[in-house]
């Protein structure tokens, strides 16, 4: 027997025990509920099934939420979190990190403070900051081209680092500290003779 006439003898011994219109309504609701099934799955699946995940490559993967002040774990680290370089006079950081330690905000004050450090080798001609440079690079640079600027250059880096990498609070304490060695820097820049490079 071949399939066509297996399949006509069925539906018609079918349609005389059930009327062949309410077969057609059944399959319709059983298509529906079979659809809404598919399209809500596994919400309907209990919690305690395993759960699995539908077209896992179409999904959009969730961004994690972003920090309210981005800072990086990292043992050599830029100088900037935001821009590449320092922008500005060496005066202008100075005035900022000055308002900014005014304000309680210790942190920005000592990056600040930095920034104006950085900005006064990069006018000098002893570092050359680009994009990506590290703190690191900077110190040895500066102590490369003139020895006596490594050790300020370095205790406010290191405090930097400490604040804003390791995620310790900066304090008024840090910030003298900072704008001390900030202020021996320029001294030592300030008496360097022209000969000196």
């Amino acid at each position: 027997m071949s399939f066509t006439r297996w399949w006509t003898e069925t539906t018609a011994a079918l349609g005389d025990h059930i009327p062949l219109p309410l077969v057609a309504l059944l399959l319709v609701l059983a298509t529906l509920l079979v659809s809404a099934g598919w399209y809500t799955y596994p919400a309907w699946v209990p919690r305690r099934f395993p759960r699995p995940r539908r077209f896992p490559r179409l999904r959009r993967r969730r961004r994690p939420a972003r920090a309210p002040r981005p800072r990086r774990v990292d043992s050599d680290p830029a100088v900037d979190l935001e821009s590449p370089q320092p922008t500005g006079p060496p005066a202008h950081h100075v005035t900022l990190a000055d308002r900014l330690a005014a304000e309680g905000r210790y942190d920005e004050a000592i990056r600040e403070r930095l920034r104006g450090m950085v900005r006064e080798l990069s006018d000098r001609d002893l570092v050359s900051v680009r994009p990506g440079t590290t703190v690191t690079e900077i110190v040895e640079a500066a102590a490369t081209r003139h020895p006596p600027a490594g050790p300020p250059l370095a205790a406010a880096a290191t405090i930097f680092a400490r604040i804003w990498y390791a995620q310790r609070p900066g304090t008024a304490d840090h910030d003298q500290r900072v704008r001390d060695h900030a202020a021996t820097l320029h001294r030592l820049l300030t008496d360097r003779t022209p000969d000196a490079r």
